[in-house]
């Protein structure tokens, strides 16, 4: 009686396959043949690197930061760890990282806040739009989504039974969403308006008068508003701008930031949710339902973080060079690019060809720079064909960055690309 090898694939399903909720895709679950974005820019740097081993690959594609937290940080995680009354459970976080973040507000944007009934912290803002539509979305609720962007509130939306209404960011709109436009029938059941500024991937910022245009749209159509801050502190045309800055924001939403990008705490998953006393409580309430708080010795290095205004600057000052670094390689070799003012991605239209090559889109042109000339990036496709540079590559020092650039510039400019 023959049986099958330890390493067959399985010739039926799970008796589970029909249980599978409808939000990941029901009894189909796992049988599907698309392939996400990501996983094909690594299955091409796989191939390139074992086809060319001898060639390094250079990689703008990573969206995180590439330095440690500041050693001043890293001296109060140790000795906070070590600490036994931080061991427990932190719930909805501890008032010293909640009034550090009501310093930072006030110091850096005016903002005054309300330590314990306006500012909750998250682990990492990523978990903060995955909890906010449940606070608020039923079936058949819309939630409005810039896009290109980041999905994840849209997701969540989908899966609370709403519906995503995108909203396109395109040049000819300065990359600022169109609200005018929106049907009035999909106003009519919006309850969350999900904006980002600075704005991944595209990098725009937002204006004071962009800002209390959202607001006058949120309270006239009844809409909250979540501003993902997550790339706040690195906006290079002007001072960092807080959504809550504005006159009646706080009346109608809620700001999300992050201690990854500006401070070099990537892996340290801490952020905070700010706003509105009321959605910030109806924040708090998910989230004590899904989480038990972030280690407390991670929120008193933040605190530290926070109340140190070099360290923000210092971030920005670096991302700010190596932009403005890339930014003359790629209009060296054709790109039609300019500084953006903010974030640490450099958003341009995608090459069409290189040599008697042909792009269909943005993702074509991307798996040909990663096999042909091991340079990773991000194609985004959403809103034209564009390619997205990230700035958080390796490099230990400025010589260090000028040589990456100038091998940069001598691969591009053997692919002979057209516009």
């Amino acid at each position: 009686m023959s049986t099958a090898s330890p390493t067959s694939p399985p010739t039926t399903d799970p008796w589970f396959q029909d249980l599978f909720a409808e939000r990941i895709g029901g009894a189909g679950y796992g049988k599907g043949t698309e392939v996400y974005k990501f996983e094909l820019i690594k299955r091409a740097k796989r191939l390139a690197l074992a086809e060319h081993p001898e060639r390094k690959m250079l990689d703008f594609g990573i969206g995180e930061n590439d330095e440690m937290a500041p050693e001043s940080v890293r001296d109060v995680m140790r000795r906070e760890i070590d600490r036994p009354e931080n061991r427990g459970y932190a719930d909805n976080g501890i008032l010293e990282f909640k009034e550090a973040v009501a310093a930072f507000m006030e110091r850096e944007f005016n903002v005054v806040l309300d330590p314990t009934k306006e500012i909750n912290h998250c682990i990492g803002s990523k978990t903060a739009y995955a909890m906010l539509p449940a606070a608020f979305i039923n079936p058949g609720d819309v939630t409005l989504m810039t896009v290109p962007g980041y999905p994840v509130a849209g997701t969540a939306t989908q899966w609370f039974g709403g519906d995503v209404h995108k909203l396109p960011l395109v040049p000819e709109n300065n990359f600022f969403p169109d609200l005018d436009g929106i049907p009035a029938d999909v106003l009519s059941r919006s309850k969350i308006l999900v904006l980002c500024y600075p704005n991944s991937p595209t990098g725009q910022t937002a204006t004071k008068d962009f800002y209390k245009k959202v607001v006058d749209f949120a309270k006239k159509n009844r809409i909250i508003v979540v501003q993902d801050a997550a790339h706040m502190m690195l906006s290079y045309e002007t001072a960092p701008l807080s959504f809550l800055s504005i006159e009646g924001a706080k009346d109608v939403g809620v700001e999300v930031h992050s201690m990854s990008k500006g401070f070099h705490m990537i892996g340290w998953r801490l952020g905070w949710v700010c706003g509105h006393e009321k959605l910030v409580q109806a924040f708090a309430d998910v989230k004590d339902n899904c989480d038990s708080g972030q280690f407390i010795a991670i929120q008193k290095a933040s605190a530290a973080a926070l109340a140190d205004p070099a360290i923000p600057n210092q971030v920005r000052e670096k991302y700010r060079r190596r932009l403005e670094k890339l930014v003359g390689v790629l209009r060296g070799v054709g790109f039609d690019c300019e500084m953006p003012g903010g974030t640490y991605f450099l958003y341009t239209k995608s090459p069409k060809c290189a040599g008697k090559r042909t792009f269909a889109n943005a993702s074509e042109a991307g798996q040909f720079l990663i096999k042909e000339l091991s340079i990773s990036t991000v194609p985004w496709d959403d809103c034209g064909a564009y390619t997205r540079f990230s700035v958080t590559y390796e490099a230990p020092n400025e010589a260090a960055e000028d040589e990456l650039m100038a091998e940069l510039h001598n691969r591009l400019s053997q692919a002979q690309l057209t516009f």
